[in-house]
């Protein structure tokens, strides 16, 4: 085998410019974390000022996640065959680039077409960032990576809505929402230059072939389902909007006949099936992408909420986020360091009925206190939802891939990765049932807050109802994950083949 793995990989971790490698990554990888979380904090801003209906302002959001859903898969695909390296900067160079083009957006079409663009664009920077670790650092390493990898994460939850927050209130040079756009600018410019000084180059050994046929039934059947749900209630439910999307699952239905036939002709199928054997991965590909769904409805009416419904700043809504996103850093923390390894998959399971009391919590205190609660009030139950998710999301992934084989590693991260985002966005397609489908056309001012706030509470019993299946769900999800020894075992013999997607 004619290996084109980075000498790095093979220098024992001799050579200190991986840490810079390293450091460079990792930073793209928090751009986009923070991109996603600091978009909802300034969304009434955007409202406001642009003028944006309820089903653009859902676009803004759902956009981004379906153009980067869509393009996960390939985009690893790309840096295989082409070089992880140079796509992860045409990733980051058209990632500033869409930013650039989202602050300066002239009309609400503008900035969501431009946040399909920037969905796009992350789609092949994010799947870049664990396959160069995964070629660059060798398998003794990798543990502390990933644990610098899991607390990026953690202060990108932390950070986002708290940026956007202070950006947005702020109105740093007159630019209100835009600056959350043109913070990426400095970033990726600097990215991209050092980045191109400090990471080497890697290649798979064995270059598949790209599925964009694929890519197309995928994004046409998630257009087809979510276009309608985003206008229909403006549009007051046509007929056509109920054809669209049950042709949508006749259209997904073509992409599973489509990924068997390529996969039986030359072995690189968007999708692999395969996979769907394992037990363990059927049930948390749909664990992940019912979870995607939830969270996706949660963050958006949660910022709505607050800012439109209760008429709080964007600063007072960021702040009061911050318990939350504390709580979840640090339970997932212990999920994966402590918990998991001594209580398996019921570590899981306990999250998703914390979640789900959290939920039920925040719901009963909206209606207790109505429109006059306080953040400090809001803090128990967002703490009992943080611990409750932070159990789900760090340990997910590994229960998830346990039992994969580990040649189809690659196309399972990538494929997880993908369904979440498709999850998520979903579920920012329900918000226009749950939320704004509660919500009366023709509001008087005085009316505005108690209609979001019963919205709210509306959608938050959805949410609830969502973390039910998902622990119900769990129950196929391998009792002890065992990968972590295995995998390292075998990462340490192995070529390192797996292009991992974060």
């Amino acid at each position: 085998m004619t290996s084109t793995e980075t000498p790095l990989s093979t220098a024992g971790g001799t050579d200190r410019r991986r840490w810079f490698a390293l450091a460079i990554v990792m930073t793209a990888a928090f751009m986009d974390l923070v991109d996603v979380t600091i978009v909802n904090i300034a969304i009434p801003s955007i409202q406001r000022e642009s003028g944006a209906s309820f089903g653009q302002i859902q676009w803004i959001t759902a956009g981004y996640a379906l153009a980067f859903a869509a393009g996960l898969i390939t985009g690893g695909r790309l840096g295989d065959i082409h070089g992880r390296k140079r796509i992860f900067l045409v990733g980051i160079g058209g990632f500033t680039l869409a930013s650039a083009l989202c602050g300066l957006a002239v009309n609400p079409e503008m900035l969501v077409a431009s946040r399909f663009l920037q969905g796009a664009m992350a789609a092949l920077m994010v799947p870049q960032v664990l396959s160069i670790v995964h070629a660059t650092f060798p398998a003794h390493e990798r543990g502390k990576v990933f644990g610098l990898f899991g607390a990026v994460v953690g202060l990108g939850a932390v950070s986002g809505p708290l940026l956007g927050a202070l950006l947005t209130e702020w109105n740093v040079f007159g630019w209100e929402w835009r600056s959350i756009f043109l913070i990426n600018l400095p970033v990726g410019v600097a990215g991209l230059i050092l980045g191109s000084r400090f990471i080497t180059e890697s290649k798979a050994p064995r270059a598949l072939k790209l599925d964009l046929v694929g890519v197309a039934l995928v994004t046409l059947g998630l257009l087809m389902l979510l276009y309608p749900l985003i206008r229909g209630r403006e549009l007051g439910w046509p007929v056509w909007g109920y054809v669209s999307m049950a042709g949508s699952l006749v259209v997904l239905a073509a992409l599973v006949a489509y990924e068997r036939r390529k996969s039986a002709r030359d072995g690189s199928p968007l999708v692999e099936l395969s996979l769907f054997r394992v037990k363990s991965f059927a049930a948390g590909i749909a664990v992940q992408t019912v979870f995607g769904v939830a969270l996706g409805v949660f963050f958006l009416v949660w910022t709505l909420y607050m800012q439109m419904g209760l008429g709080w700043s964007a600063l007072k809504a960021g702040l009061t986020g911050v318990p939350f996103s504390i709580a979840v850093s640090v339970a997932a923390g212990m999920s994966v360091q402590q918990l998991v390894p001594r209580f398996g998959r019921k570590v899981l399971q306990a999250g998703a009925l914390v979640m789900a009391a959290g939920v039920l919590l925040y719901l009963w205190e909206s209606g207790h206190y109505g429109l006059d609660i306080e953040p400090w009030q809001m803090a128990l139950p967002l703490v009992v939802m943080g611990v409750g998710m932070g159990l789900i999301v760090a340990p997910l992934t590994d229960a998830i891939l346990s039992e994969v084989p580990r040649e189809h590693s690659g196309s399972a991260s990538g494929l997880l990765n993908t369904v979440q985002q498709m999850g998520n966005a979903l579920g920012l397609g329900l918000v226009s049932v749950v939320f704004f489908g509660t919500i009366g056309d023709r509001l008087r001012p005085e009316q505005v807050g108690p209609a979001f706030a019963d919205a709210f509470r509306n959608s938050l019993g959805w949410v609830a109802a969502v973390m039910g299946v998902i622990f119900l769900l769990m129950f196929a999800l391998p009792k002890r994950p065992a990968q972590h020894v295995e995998g390292e075992q075998a990462a340490a013999t192995e070529p390192k083949e797996a292009a991992l997607v974060p």
